[in-house]
């Protein structure tokens, strides 16, 4: 008898990876697999995702009365 390992299940409610579009799996979640958790940390440490920032005209001079 094999143990069932729940980590190679697929996510319920099924979700596609952000990377790929493939079902992500448990173990790797969002991701399908580490392949694409490390695209996805690659990513990051690069600087392809960004937050938007805008520059604010008034600073931070908001409490002077």
């Amino acid at each position: 008898m094999n143990p069932v390992n729940d980590n190679d299940k697929p996510v319920e409610p099924p979700v596609a990876c952000p990377i790929c579009g493939k079902p992500a799996l448990v173990r790797f979640k969002p991701f399908c697999s580490k392949r694409c958790a490390d695209v996805d940390l690659n990513r990051w440490m690069k600087g392809v995702y960004a937050i938007p920032a805008r520059e604010d005209d008034q600073g931070d001079d908001d409490d002077q009365g």
